[in-house]
C-alpha cells in the first residue's frame, strides 16, 4: 500500500487579496502561512514521510521547504504539481471574473468553453497530470507515505477521480490552505482517507 498526502500551500498573498495568481510570481507566503506551515510540519513528523514532492511555484515550494526542513527531508519540484494556468484571466481580481465572465470557478469544473477560450488549462488536463504524478508515486514508492505539495484545483482532481462528484459539489468544496487531503492506493485501488485533515485548533478557527 502507498500512502499518499496531498498538502495544499499555507495561506499566500493571493487568497487574501483574491487575485487569481495562477503560476505568476510575486505572490509569496503571509506570515499566517508560513506558520500555517510549520505547524502542519509538526503534525506530519509521526506519519514516516519518506519522500516530498512539490509544486514549482513559489507559495508551494516555500511551504514544501518549511515541512521538509521539519523531517531532515529533500524536496523534488515536480512539474505536474503545478498551478492551473489562468489564461487571460491571470491577475484579475475574483469580483472583476465574476462580474464579466459569471462563475468561472463552477464553469472550470463543467468543462465550459469559456475555460479554453481564454487560454486556462481544463480540469481534465490537470487530473491528467496529477494522475499521472500518482502512477509514477505508486511504481517508484510502493509501500511508503508520500507527500505531493501543491494547490486547491490539482487536490480537487484526485478527489473528482476517486468520488466523481458533481461539478457543483466541487465548486463548493474548500480545500483549506495547509490542510492534507490524504488518499491510498492498495493493489492498483483508490480510496479516499480524510480531506482537510490539519491542526486540531484550525478547526475551531476556520
Amino acid at each position: 500500500m502507498t500512502l499518499f498526502l496531498f498538502l495544499r500551500h499555507g495561506q499566500a498573498k493571493n487568497n487574501v487579496e483574491r487575485i487569481l495568481a495562477g503560476r505568476t510570481k510575486g505572490f509569496p507566503l503571509t506570515e499566517l502561512g508560513i506558520q500555517q506551515a510549520e505547524k502542519i510540519g509538526d503534525f506530519l513528523k509521526p506519519l514516516n514521510i519518506s519522500k516530498i514532492y512539490c509544486s514549482p511555484i513559489e507559495r508551494a515550494e516555500h511551504t514544501a521547504r518549511i515541512v521538509a526542513n521539519k523531517m531532515d527531508l529533500r524536496c523534488d519540484i515536480d512539474e505536474r504539481l503545478t498551478e492551473i494556468d489562468m489564461g487571460t484571466f491571470t491577475g484579475m481580481h475574483y469580483d472583476e471574473m465574476f462580474e464579466k465572465h459569471g462563475n468561472v470557478f463552477l464553469k472550470f469544473y463543467q468543462g465550459h468553453p469559456v475555460i479554453e477560450n481564454n487560454g486556462i488549462e481544463t480540469f481534465s488536463s490537470v487530473k491528467k497530470r496529477i494522475l499521472d504524478m500518482v502512477d509514477h508515486c505508486s511504481r517508484k514508492h510502493n509501500e511508503e507515505t508520500i507527500l505531493l505539495v501543491t494547490h486547491m484545483d490539482p487536490i480537487k482532481s484526485i478527489i473528482s477521480t476517486i468520488l466523481q462528484p458533481r461539478p457543483e459539489s466541487l465548486y463548493e468544496m474548500i480545500i483549506r490552505n495547509a490542510s492534507l487531503t490524504i488518499l491510498k492506493n492498495d493493489q492498483s485501488v483508490f480510496s479516499m482517507v480524510a480531506i482537510n485533515s490539519m491542526n486540531s485548533e484550525r478547526y475551531q478557527q476556520e
